[in-house]
């Protein structure tokens, strides 16, 4: 899926998507976050689970 799909998608400008993406957006907020799940028909619980967030969680404990 293209960059402007998923901005068409979940409603949001290709410039957020981008900049999540691509690092500019270091922390992006949840709520947007929720809105790309919900473009995408994913739980956001889905989105969270993956190695990145599984270990994330262990190195800032």
């Amino acid at each position: 899926m293209t960059i402007n799909a998923l901005a068409t998608t979940a409603g949001l400008p290709p410039s957020s998507i981008k900049n999540i993406l691509y690092g500019k957006s270091k922390n992006p907020k949840l709520a947007t976050i929720k809105i790309i799940c919900d473009g995408l028909n994913m739980p956001l619980h889905e989105f969270f689970n993956t190695p990145e967030f599984i270990n994330l969680e262990q190195e800032i404990e």
